[in-house]
């Protein structure tokens, strides 16, 4: 099936024109003011332009996601379940606008997008809906290689990494070197 341009009578969306970054539960423009265009694969032609992010951004980003961290750790495994399970109603409910959003944006043809990319997201949401509800708090070594253990550990509500290089160094979050450091 041949689906509509974007922006084209009976098509499945419409774009803006620009994108801010979404931060803090909100959108917000880059702190530079910086765009850049973002031309589909699909027609080789702009279709809108994107917050061009710098540390300045990502570091608001990083201090939304942790002044949020607490609150959401103290939510309820079942609010939390139940979240992620309406993030995935919600995706269902708009597969296909979802899917030709995605194929505009990446170039993967539409039927790729509707029958597999799209899906499989939600199922991820709905896996880890599942998971949160069936949490234990346990430590599993995942791979001891060159004198040094990776290791993931649910604690308290929180996943954790902790990883060496080295058999005596080991970083937690906020003593993660840069390059390492993720939010979560």
């Amino acid at each position: 099936m041949r689906y509509a341009d974007p922006g084209t009578p009976g098509s499945k969306i419409t774009f803006k024109p620009r994108y801010d970054n979404f931060i803090g539960g909100k959108f917000v423009p880059p702190t530079k003011g910086q765009y850049f265009d973002n031309p589909s694969p699909v027609t080789g032609k702009t279709f809108c332009q994107v917050a061009r992010s710098t540390e300045e951004d990502i570091n608001l980003a990083l201090d939304a996601a942790h002044a949020a961290a607490d609150a959401w750790g103290r939510t309820p495994v079942a609010t939390r379940a139940a979240v992620l399970n309406k993030i995935a109603d919600r995706m269902e409910a708009n597969l296909e606008m979802i899917a030709v959003a995605e194929t505009w944006d990446n170039g993967k043809p539409v039927r790729e997008t509707l029958a597999a990319d799209i899906p499989l997201a939600i199922d991820h949401f709905r896996y880890f809906a599942s998971c949160v509800r069936a949490q234990e708090g346990t430590l599993g070594e995942i791979d001891e290689t060159v004198g040094g253990v990776v290791s993931g550990a649910i604690v308290n509500d929180h996943v954790t990494f902790a990883a060496s290089a080295f058999p005596a160094v080991s970083f937690t979050r906020g003593s993660v070197p840069p390059p390492l450091r993720v939010a979560v």
